[in-house]
């Protein structure tokens, strides 16, 4: 019990997703987490040989994409800028890959065409 409140919550977080990852609860993962634990978070994925993709997103934040190798060699061919930066379809396809509510997924593409 003592070790569990060591691990700070966000570590803890970022487990969980490889946890719900290698149950095959998800195919992929997008985790925005601190800066502070990027290198442990990389070696844990590197030592469990899962695909992943980091971005910056602040001085202090990160975007950790990580899963399937084929999900993680298709988000590298538009995960080259911010998220708020997407086309409406690669933002569609962004959050159909990460197993977002499909209607809602739909909802705000159609929200995002209709705002562009």
């Amino acid at each position: 019990m003592e070790n569990e409140r060591a691990v700070p919550g966000e570590v803890r977080i970022f487990l969980n997703h490889i946890y719900e990852f290698k149950k095959g609860v998800r195919n992929m993962v997008l985790y925005t987490m601190n800066k502070e634990y990027e290198e442990f978070a990389v070696r844990r994925l590197k030592n469990q040989n899962i695909c992943y993709l980091t971005q910056e997103v602040s001085d202090n934040k990160i975007n950790l994409f990580f899963g399937k190798k084929e999900c993680m060699n298709a988000i590298r061919h538009f995960i080259n800028r911010p998220l708020n930066r997407l086309t409406p379809e690669e933002d569609f396809i962004l959050g159909a890959m990460l197993g977002y509510d499909i209607c809602q997924q739909c909802k705000r593409f159609c929200g995002k065409k209709k705002s562009a």
